[in-house]
């Protein structure tokens, strides 16, 4: 992925996919034009996974021990999550662009996320939550792989139920998010009204007042 790394500290603004697949996808900023990772390490793919709250904390506390260990293998965890993150990415917008047998940026993507998906499955187990029959992973058997594998399996059933005519890539500048429109008219447009859409209603007002001068930047986040 061509772009850049940047130390960034997750707050829950950051969290507006409408699924925690989604918002693993969204650790990457302004894939419109020069692209940011914020997992710019093990620990940080941790601060991330506590704050969604789809982790239980014991696990994350394991994770954490195993990283300090070991921090060549961490390395080597977090760039497959990265590998997976990005298959999901192509995967994704080519389904909202439905052209996802054709799509450039989504050649070899569903190979590569197959790979990420069996690799998970051979080390999860079946479980039943409740009455639906589920494949769990678990840090014992995936160890630094755990975050990676759990998000693949939760990505297969994502990506069967993926709501297409509810799901947007943000237009806003330096953006690029993926979100699912749970909205009630669904006619949401934004990933988030407070960041992207205000600094897009800022920057037309501008624009209509102050013509031929320069947009002003839009807020960072």
């Amino acid at each position: 992925m061509a772009g850049s790394i940047a130390a960034h500290t997750f707050r829950p603004r950051d969290l507006v996919g409408g699924h925690v697949v989604l918002d693993l996808v969204n650790t990457v900023t302004a894939r419109d034009a020069q692209r940011v990772d914020w997992l710019d390490g093990y620990p940080r793919l941790l601060e991330w996974a506590a704050l969604t709250g789809e982790f239980d904390t014991a696990d994350l506390g394991a994770l954490r021990q195993l990283a300090e260990a070991a921090p060549d293998e961490a390395a080597s965890a977090l760039e497959r999550a990265r590998e997976l993150r990005e298959a999901l990415h192509a995967l994704v917008t080519a389904l909202i662009r439905q052209d996802a047998a054709d799509a450039p940026d989504a050649a070899g993507a569903p190979e590569r996320f197959e790979g990420h998906w069996k690799r998970a499955a051979t080390a999860a187990r079946f479980t039943l939550h409740g009455n639906t029959p589920q494949l769990r992973a678990g840090v014992e058997a995936s160890g630094l792989d755990f975050l990676a594998h759990e998000l693949a399996l939760r990505a297969w059933d994502l990506l069967r139920s993926l709501p297409l005519e509810r799901t947007r890539v943000c237009p806003g500048q330096r953006c690029g998010w993926v979100f699912v429109d749970s909205s009630r008219g669904g006619r949401r447009r934004w990933c988030d009204m407070a960041t992207c859409g205000n600094s897009a209603k800022g920057r037309t007002h501008y624009r209509r007042t102050r013509t031929g001068d320069t947009d002003p930047q839009p807020p960072t986040r």
